[in-house]
């Protein structure tokens, strides 16, 4: 479950859309054999889970995924890269990289994509499609990797507690 409060994220349907992210980017099991997915880098699998011990930085790891033809610095609950950590971290003024800024990171994104009212409001459908160029792991995003059924997204955000409009 996100760390950050309901009230700071925005309410119920919000923080059951950050799980949603959790599972459709990490899985339940990997997710289960890790700090909740906010210690995992990417590349890691339940079997072969490959985890950070320090949230006073991103871990900043190069990961080679030859399957997919491309290298990536995702970590954290959400894959937040690098740079993107780098840019966020003087945005929002954030200390570190432990699970309360992953996800006002996460909510970042989600603001910019302009889906936090469709979330509130439950139209999740309307906010996997709207967020799909920030996460690979949902529906359309294009980036060649595993992307998940809007079915599939619509059961984990209603198994998190969200409402669907």
């Amino acid at each position: 479950m996100a760390r950050i409060s309901a009230q700071e994220a925005g309410g119920a349907n919000v923080l059951a859309f950050l799980g949603m992210l959790a599972v459709s980017e990490l899985g339940k099991d990997l997710l289960a054999v890790s700090d909740d997915g906010y210690n995992v880098v990417v590349g890691s699998t339940a079997k072969r889970p490959i985890l950070f011990a320090s949230n006073s930085d991103h871990p900043r790891r190069l990961i080679d995924l030859p399957a997919l033809g491309i290298k990536s610095t995702a970590a954290g609950r959400y894959q937040t890269l690098a740079r993107y950590f780098d840019h966020y971290k003087k945005q929002l003024g954030l200390s570190n990289f432990g699970p309360i800024n992953q996800d006002r990171i996460a909510l970042q994104f989600i603001r910019e994509c302009k889906a936090l009212d469709d979330i509130k409001s439950g139209n999740v459908a309307a906010a996997i499609r709207k967020c799909r160029s920030r996460w690979a792991s949902l529906p359309g995003a294009g980036y060649g990797q595993n992307e998940h059924t809007l079915e599939h997204l619509v059961a984990a955000y209603s198994a998190a507690g969200g409402k669907v409009a």
